[in-house]
């Protein structure tokens, strides 16, 4: 089961009626996050998820909007009793702005110098400086590609592992295997006494994958990467009469959101980032959908799952 939770919907500066930039996507019972705007995690408390169960953290960029909720989570994390490693994955800088932003609230997670007045995190951080690298967890892995956005930039691609077929017990018994050890082994894709899962197992289902694009104007990696994918959350700062805007500051608009999910064939476009400058936000779906008419606007605290036709609204 994956679901997505949009816990930050605007861009630039907050609103009454959006936070900063913030998604949480939940595979199974672990939960990464993409961007980190500031008040991820109060957004979090006020949601079904829980921040304890976050196993990665992935920035897109170095913008404060995307990156300022960092700090105050971790340490909440710690306070909260956490002990597990949290993975932090961002473009090449990452490192030294974690440690900068720690810093600035006397944290660190370095071993301490007995001079140095900050104390360490209580939990491991393993902060990793991806380009088009990927980060495997327990059932779902996560990939970067390049962006352009006029700073170092990259978007993400989460994607399951592929889930095995159907396992038939009636055929396993009559093949002599047992219950119990026997039958698991098949099930994890091992051979067993000369019988394969192959014999046993049902055709497999490859995995889903959701695409994150973080701030960016239309790019070529960004469209292969969502080539195939399930579903696109992109970016939608601009309408289309703002094309020009757009560009100056290396976003997208709503049309080009819709133009590489038609390309891709995604089951679905989420639309987020946007604007306050619109007083009809709605604006942005209705164009859009005459593009790709499967075109949501999220807004906050929005949670949606992952079906095989597309996503539903929970």
């Amino acid at each position: 089961m994956t679901d997505i939770l949009f816990l930050g919907t605007g861009a630039g500066i907050p609103s009454r009626s959006r936070s900063l930039p913030c998604v949480a996507v939940r595979c199974g019972s672990e939960i990464v996050l993409f961007d980190c705007g500031e008040g991820a995690q109060r957004q979090m408390m006020a949601s079904p998820m829980s921040f304890m169960k976050i196993s990665g953290i992935f920035i897109t960029h170095f913008h404060g909007d995307h990156l300022l909720g960092l700090p105050g989570l971790l340490q909440t994390m710690g306070m909260s009793g956490r002990k597990k490693e949290v993975v932090i994955g961002g473009p090449k800088g990452i490192t030294e702005s974690v440690k900068h932003l720690l810093a600035a609230c006397e944290r660190t997670y370095t071993e301490k110098d007995p001079t140095d007045p900050t104390k360490e995190l209580e939990f491991p951080l393993r902060v990793i400086e991806m380009d088009r690298d990927t980060v495997k967890f327990e059932g779902y892995k996560v990939e970067s590609f390049r962006t352009e956005h006029g700073v170092t930039s990259i978007g993400f691609k989460l994607t399951e592992s592929d889930r095995p077929g159907k396992f038939d017990k009636e055929k396993a018994i009559a093949l002599g295997l047992t219950e119990g050890k026997e039958f698991s082994l098949i099930q994890e894709g091992k051979t067993v006494r000369g019988i394969s899962p192959g014999q046993i197992l049902g055709p497999g289902e490859p995995g889903r994958s959701v695409v994150y694009s973080g701030d960016t104007g239309p790019c070529e990696e960004l469209a292969k990467a969502t080539k195939g994918a399930h579903v696109l959350i992109h970016e939608s700062t601009y309408a289309e009469g703002e094309t020009e805007l757009a560009r100056n500051y290396m976003h997208s608009t709503c049309i080009d959101a819709a133009k590489i999910a038609s390309e891709a064939g995604v089951k679905a476009l989420l639309l987020t980032h946007m604007s306050n400058r619109y007083d009809d936000i709605d604006m942005l779906r209705r164009e859009a959908i005459q593009v790709f008419e499967n075109t949501i606007l999220a807004h906050d605290m929005d949670m949606f799952q992952l079906t095989k036709s597309g996503i539903r609204l929970i």
